[in-house]
């Protein structure tokens, strides 16, 4: 009689309970049970009895940028009541609206247009007055004033920031062309388009007028240290390379005239005004409300956005 080889391993697994065999293979049936519903990311959200459902809430939660997921999806939360507010509030009033188009000739959705309608018929913000408006003129003079600006020329030693045998390389060069203009600086014109790799080399190295804010901050502070008609002693390193610069003329900022200012003040003002208006009604009609999953206490951020 023959016999049959049985894998001495099968020993080491009993059947389970249960479990049904095939053979010499021991078949256990797989565990099917269903596993738990994963929990909600926020408790439930309502106003007045209509829910803000979750996925509106997580999808809300992308244009919150904050510093935590929990964050974010609180912000989105108040911003979403908020809007679920003053929806409300238009249809209570029975207020009407058609959508309109943005400069981009994109149109509003229905709730956009009730919202937008509600509170133009309930915040009213009167004008800034000439009085005020000056007033904040002459508390805020240094908001009133242009900037410098700069007609400059560099040469630009372009290396890459991770490659350090470059860097070292074009700073080495930006002494020895700093060293050379400094006896003479007529030849910037020529090193510049033997040697710079930006376009400004066809001019020169001009770069024109530049105010604040138009280059990095490295360039900028080289800018505003040097004199009229001084070349910088030392090549100054940006993320692009080494640029060698020579200050051409500095023209000085001057004060706006209020007369020029006061529209934009008013403006400035009036948004203020409206801005708290707006905090100041959602925060009675939350009061009014019955709100569940979030506390509206504080009308702050996306409360009137």
């Amino acid at each position: 009689m023959a016999t049959i080889y049985q894998n001495p391993s099968l020993k080491e697994h009993p059947v389970q309970p249960g479990a049904q065999e095939t053979g010499y293979t021991k078949y256990v049936e797989p565990d099917t049970t269903v596993p738990p519903k994963a929990k909600p990311v926020t408790r439930e959200v309502s106003v007045n009895g209509v829910v803000v459902p979750e996925e509106i809430i997580l999808a809300e939660a992308q244009n919150h940028p904050a510093d935590t997921p929990g964050e974010a999806v609180r912000l989105a939360v108040k911003a979403l009541v908020v809007r679920e507010l003053l929806v409300q509030e238009a249809r209570r009033r029975n207020v009407s609206a058609e959508p309109e188009l943005d400069q981009d000739g994109r149109s509003e959705t229905e709730e956009d247009a009730l919202i937008r309608a509600l509170t133009d018929q309930e915040i009213n913000v009167p004008k800034a007055s000439e009085e005020e408006c000056r007033r904040y003129y002459e508390l805020n003079r240094e908001k009133f004033t242009t900037g410098p600006l700069f007609e400059a020329r560099h040469i630009l030693l372009a290396a890459r920031s991770d490659d350090s045998d470059a860097r070292q390389k074009a700073f080495d060069r930006g002494r020895e062309f700093c060293n050379l203009l400094a006896n003479d600086p007529s030849v910037f014109s020529e090193l510049a388009a033997a040697y710079s790799a930006c376009s400004s080399k066809d001019e020169g190295g001009r770069l024109g007028q530049v105010a604040r804010g138009e280059t990095v901050p490295a360039f900028e502070s080289a800018l505003e240290a040097l004199h009229e008609g001084e070349i910088v002693s030392e090549p100054v390193e940006t993320e692009f390379g080494f640029h060698v610069i020579v200050l051409d003329r500095r023209i000085e900022g001057r004060e706006i005239p209020f007369e020029h200012a006061r529209e934009r003040i008013a403006a400035w003002l009036e948004a203020s005004s409206w801005t708290k208006a707006v905090a100041q009604y959602i925060a009675i009609l939350s009061a009014d409300a019955e709100i569940s999953g979030i506390s509206m206490d504080a009308a702050d951020g996306p409360l009137v956005q």
